[in-house]
């Protein structure tokens, strides 16, 4: 399962994610794609996005909840690129528990960036920097 993403990128869980039950609660699933996503993005394009004139703002997100994880769990998210549009990337999104290089899917996502003028807030075209390292995850 892991083959089919690109990239595996690395999140800690923490102490914090837990919740009363013991376990990570389901809204810190959806934390930790935005972690993996924004964070790969500067990884990849070498730069800050949070300087760039455009932002990619999230307009759609889901999760599929397979299995439970736990602090201090390590985990790896799978990313991949399922569409790459003029204005949008939708990321499908893997989490995975790593247990000594063992890793059990632990969730499945989506979730959209749409791209936008960073004063106007009105969508444009995914800036260069950002769309050559989308196409490094793009799978049919």
């Amino acid at each position: 399962m892991t083959t089919q993403y690109p990239v595996l990128w690395p999140v800690p869980t923490r102490w914090a994610d837990n919740d009363h039950y013991g376990h990570v609660n389901n809204v810190t699933y959806y934390s930790y794609f935005d972690t993996a996503v924004n964070a790969w993005l500067m990884h990849a394009t070498g730069t800050d996005i949070r300087d760039l004139p455009a932002l990619g703002v999230v307009a759609q997100t889901s999760c599929q909840f397979l299995g439970s994880l736990s602090f201090p769990d390590q985990v790896q998210v799978g990313l991949r690129i399922s569409r790459l549009g003029r204005s949008s990337i939708t990321y499908d999104l893997a989490i995975f528990r790593d247990t000594d290089g063992a890793l059990e899917l632990a969730a499945t996502g989506v979730f959209v960036h749409v791209y936008v003028d960073a004063e106007s807030r009105k969508p444009v075209e995914i800036p260069a920097v950002i769309r050559t390292a989308a196409e490094t995850l793009v799978t049919d």
